[in-house]
Parts: C-alpha cells; structure tokens; sequence
C-alpha cells in the first residue's frame, strides 16, 4: 500500500550539488521516520542519513556530515536529500526508506522501500 519514489539522481562532477526527493503516498507521512541509504557497485547497502517523523532529530554518516542535510515537507509527503561539494567515492544507488518506529541507521528496521536513483560524480 506505501510506495516510495524517489528522483534527482544523475550524472555530476566532483564538487557539484545535487538534491534528491522521495514521495511516500498510501498512508500518512508523519506516521514514518525517513532515511536515505545507498549501495555502491561491489559494497552492502549502507546508511546515508534519518529524520524522525516531527523532523527534530537526524542523523547521518560520518563521511556526509556537513556535506548533505536531511529534510522534509510533509505537506507534500516527501523528504530530500541536499547534498553539496560530491565526491566520487559518493557514487551510488540512493534509496528511500520509511520506518513506522523507528529512527535508526539499520537498514533492516525500514518498512518500505523505494526503486532508487542513480547518482554518478566524475571527476
């Protein structure tokens, strides 16, 4: 019944920026924290960044801190990515996911998934 999809993804370079988005629809957004994680070609799945449902908390990864932000418009149902001065090592799928309880980096605690979007940086 919740599907994700996300968008934004493409082609950069080094030092560019770069928002992602992702729609959540089928239930209420407010009911779900919201993460972003990604997987690079011969890597596991890792955790990007979380906002908690009321959007007062997040968290990210040491290697993204200061770099990206986490936000969300819940009057559109949909949370962002801004990510800014990439670097190639951030090449990857991102994925969205939606978590109903929790606010964590574990990827096997998140409800629903979205199909993901591409983000290549050349250098």
């Amino acid at each position: 019944q919740v599907q994700l999809v996300e968008s934004g993804g493409r082609q950069v370079q080094a030092g560019d920026s770069l928002r992602l988005s992702c729609v959540l629809s089928g239930r209420a957004f407010t009911d779900y924290a919201m993460g972003w994680f990604r997987q690079a070609p011969g890597k596991e799945r890792e955790f990007v960044a979380v906002i908690s449902r009321n959007g007062g908390n997040t968290d990210y990864r040491d290697s993204v801190k200061g770099r990206f932000t986490i936000s969300r418009d819940d009057a559109k149902n949909t949370v962002f990515l801004h990510m800014h001065n990439l670097k190639v090592r951030d090449t990857a799928v991102y994925y969205c996911g939606a978590s109903y309880i929790f606010t964590v980096q574990d990827a096997g605690k998140y409800d629903y998934w979205g199909q993901g979007t591409q983000v290549t940086v050349s250098s």
